[in-house]
């Protein structure tokens, strides 16, 4: 145990049934191990020594019931202080707390309290009141309580309200990314559709180059081969001409089997013949029918002074 820095007689020694009197032995610190060793000591009296702070580890002496912590320096308790959920009586009084942390509405077995000679906000010392009687602390711990319990639902308010507007906040931002992502993809997918079209385009314009080329090429030949063609200009009429040759051989061959025929029907006994009879009047009509036009009449007198 720390008095001024110094050592002193061991805990033990002051422990009383279930009571440890620490009181006027000039404390700096709260001597937290030695006083978690002595679970039996639930009431513990600090009073009168030059406290400033409690350690955080001294909310771990959860066996207190009653613990008094009056005439020091304490600025604040520490913010796990409702960790003490056993404790029935706390005395603070003269100290110089301003407020009283949140865990406080916690300490759902306190009955009895004291804050008198604190520099307390105006709003909690009006809540606590003066304690200047059994019947006051008890309506202190009571009220005092009330009110740290209201401010622990606002704050757990403020705190779910905080929580879900940055859960909305998120919800926004994941939303706009959302959004952001299928605009990108949008953009990728018409950059895409574009970039298809511009190669269906060249894939075109590759394709109509390409046949104009082959057919470029292919007059080209034809006209190289034109003069080839031309330089044997008699084959086709070469054509033409043995067919006009023909003709003009059957011609003359039918003629010449009608003048041996008519030459036999008429120089011949076979002029009695029906058939050479026929043909005897086919050409008696025949010259009779010529002989009225004078060219061919000439060519007759002609042939037939010949």
């Amino acid at each position: 145990m720390s008095r001024g820095g110094g050592k002193g007689p061991s805990l033990k020694d002051k422990l009383d049934g279930n009571e440890l009197d620490l009181s006027l032995c000039d404390l700096n610190e709260v001597p937290v191990r030695e006083l978690a060793a002595l679970p039996k000591a639930t009431i513990l009296d600090l009073s009168c020594n030059n406290l400033i702070s409690l350690p955080s580890d001294f909310c771990s002496l959860m066996h207190l019931v009653k613990l008094d912590l009056s005439k020091n320096r304490l600025q604040q308790l520490p913010l796990d202080f409702g960790r003490l959920v056993n404790l029935q009586h706390l005395d603070l009084l003269n100290n110089r707390l301003v407020t009283l942390p949140v865990s406080f509405a916690q300490l759902k077995n306190l009955k009895w309290l004291d804050l008198k000679d604190n520099p307390l906000d105006p709003v909690l010392a009006k809540v606590a009141g003066d304690c200047l009687d059994e019947k006051q602390c008890k309506q202190a711990a009571v009220k005092v309580l009330q009110h740290m319990k209201a401010i622990q639902s606002e704050q757990d308010r403020q705190r779910q309200r905080k929580l879900q507007a940055e859960r909305e906040m998120e919800k926004k931002r994941e939303a706009e990314q959302r959004a952001k992502e299928a605009q990108e993809r949008e953009v990728r997918k018409r950059e895409k559709a574009e970039e298809k079209e511009r190669r269906r385009r060249e894939y075109d314009a590759q394709k109509a180059a390409k046949q104009e080329m082959e057919k470029k090429t292919k007059k080209e030949n034809v006209q190289t081969r034109k003069p080839a063609s031309s330089s044997r200009p008699a084959q086709p009429p070469r054509h033409r001409h043995s067919w006009s040759r023909s003709v003009l051989r059957v011609l003359l061959l039918v003629l010449l089997c009608v003048l041996c025929t008519l030459a036999a029907c008429k120089l011949t006994e076979l002029q009695r013949q029906p058939l050479c009879v026929s043909v005897n009047t086919l050409y008696e009509d025949v010259v009779a029918a010529l002989q009225n036009h004078k060219t061919l009449q000439n060519m007759l007198q002609q042939n037939s002074q010949q």
